[in-house]
C-alpha cells in the first residue's frame, strides 16, 4: 500500500503518551545506542520524541505513514520541547520513500516492527541506510504466547522473542545487545490474554500499570536476568 493511502487502525497512541516512568525506562536502556543522526521510523504523534533526544543527538527525522498522525505530530508540543537545540524534520511515508543520500548514524522503530508485514525486508532496507559504524535499535512486544486481543485490535503481525528478533539480522549487520523489558508487565499482558481478552487498556490501566508495575519491573528485569518480560530489545551495528 502506498504510504499516502495508508491509515493507522491502532486508537492507543494518545493513552500510552501517559506512560511516562515507561518512556523513560526504555530510554535510559536505549541512550546508549542512539545519536548522531537520527531516524524513528513510525513516528507516531511524537510521543517518544523528547525520550530519543540526548546530548548526542544531533537532528531527528520522524517517518509517520498516517497523514492524520503526521499532522497530529507536527502540531504536538513534544516537538516543540527540543526543537531549539535538536533539528527536527517530520516526514510522511516509510523507508522505502526515503532519497537515495538519506543516511543516519541510528534508526529507530519503537514498537513498530511488529506492525510491518515483511518484517525481514523492512530491517535490510533500514540497515542500507546506516553510515558506518551505525546502529539499528528495535523495541517490540515480546512472546507469541501473550498475543492478545489487544494485539489483534492494532494491527500487530506478531510478538518475537529474543530469538526471533536476532533471526532477522541483516547481512553486514552485527548484535550488539539483546534482552527483556518489563518483567512483571508480561504478567498483566498474559492476564489479558488468559482472562480479561481486553481490545484496549483503559487510561486508568496504563497509569496502574506505569506508576506501580514499571518501578517493580526496573528492579527485578536486573534481579532476573533480563530473560523474560512484556518487551524485547535488540540493536545491531554496522562496521566503522
Amino acid at each position: 500500500m502506498p504510504s499516502a493511502d495508508y491509515v493507522y487502525v491502532g486508537a492507543e497512541l494518545d493513552t500510552f503518551k501517559l506512560a511516562r516512568n515507561w518512556k523513560q525506562y526504555w530510554s535510559s536502556v536505549l541512550a546508549p545506542f542512539v545519536h548522531g543522526s537520527v531516524l524513528e521510523v513510525g513516528a507516531g504523534i511524537g510521543a517518544n520524541i523528547p525520550y530519543l533526544i540526548n546530548d548526542r543527538v544531533t537532528q531527528y527525522l520522524g517517518l509517520e505513514p498516517d497523514g492524520r498522525l503526521v499532522a497530529q505530530l507536527r502540531g504536538e508540543q513534544s516537538e516543540t520541547k527540543v526543537r531549539e537545540t535538536v533539528p527536527i524534520d517530520i516526514r510522511q511515508g516509510t523507508i522505502a520513500d526515503l532519497s537515495a543520500g538519506d543516511q543516519f548514524d541510528t534508526i529507530v522503530y519503537l514498537d513498530v516492527l511488529e506492525h510491518i508485514e515483511h518484517d525481514g525486508s523492512e530491517v535490510a532496507a533500514a540497515a542500507g541506510r546506516l553510515r558506518p559504524g551505525g546502529r539499528l535499535v528495535v523495541l517490540a512486544p515480546a512472546f507469541q504466547q501473550l498475543y492478545s486481543e489487544f494485539d489483534r485490535a492494532i494491527g500487530h503481525y506478531r510478538r518475537y522473542t529474543a530469538r526471533t528478533l536476532t533471526a532477522l539480522t541483516p547481512g553486514g549487520l552485527s548484535v550488539i545487545e539483546v534482552r527483556y523489558l518489563d518483567a512483571f508487565g508480561a504478567c498483566l499482558s498474559a492476564a489479558n490474554r488468559l482472562v480479561l481478552s481486553k481490545s484496549m487498556p483503559s487510561a486508568g490501566n496504563i497509569k496502574l500499570w506505569d506508576r506501580v508495575i514499571i518501578p517493580l519491573s526496573r528492579v527485578g528485569d536486573h534481579l532476573l536476568g533480563r530473560f523474560v518480560g512484556r518487551s524485547v530489545v535488540c540493536v545491531w551495528q554496522k562496521p566503522a
